[in-house]
């Protein structure tokens, strides 16, 4: 399935809507983009309404998967770093591809029209995120073409007793 990609679409309430079902969807699939299951659209929706600020001020931009239907599919998060020193690369964050499409390489797809985005802000050179380990993110990463440079072990608690590492991923643009 080849999704239509937009950056930074209109924030209304159908966007907000699509993307709060997309992120319980993928969240109670086992996805790690920052809650635990199980979780409704209504407490993912916060979130979606954190990031449409963070878009309206400048600090993130917001790539959108749509299917032919015009429904969220995708979706990812991409922060520019505030301090000089860094402003050279961006952070991205809950990428996210609906359950129903994963293996068919709509992740792939995403993380594509990610870092072609990437591509044209001018004087950005690579994109820097994080993953939770033990879910095979790191490897889907590094096929992106990403490499692992850093991981802090037990840094994320998803239960009682139930650590996983927090591993940071790297992706230099050419």
């Amino acid at each position: 399935m080849v999704l239509r990609y937009e950056l930074d679409p209109v924030a209304d309430q159908q966007l907000a809507t699509g993307i709060s079902r997309l992120w319980a969807d993928v969240t109670n699939a086992g996805g790690a983009v920052g809650f635990l299951p199980p979780v409704t659209p209504a407490e993912t929706r916060p979130e979606v309404i954190m990031h449409f600020a963070a878009v309206s001020e400048g600090r993130t931009r917001q790539l959108v998967g749509f299917d032919a239907d015009g429904e969220v599919k995708a979706t990812a998060y991409i922060t520019f770093n505030r301090r000089s020193l860094m402003r050279h690369w961006v952070w991205l964050y809950t990428v996210m591809v609906h359950p129903d499409l994963q293996g068919r390489g709509v992740g792939r797809e995403l993380m594509s029209a990610v870092a072609e985005e990437v591509r044209g802000f001018e004087g950005v050179g690579a994109i820097r995120l994080t993953c939770r380990s033990n879910q095979g993110n790191e490897r889907f990463y590094e096929a992106c073409g990403y490499k692992e440079v850093g991981r802090v072990p037990g840094a994320i608690k998803v239960g009682e007793g139930e650590y996983r590492d927090d591993v940071t991923m790297w992706l230099t643009l050419s």
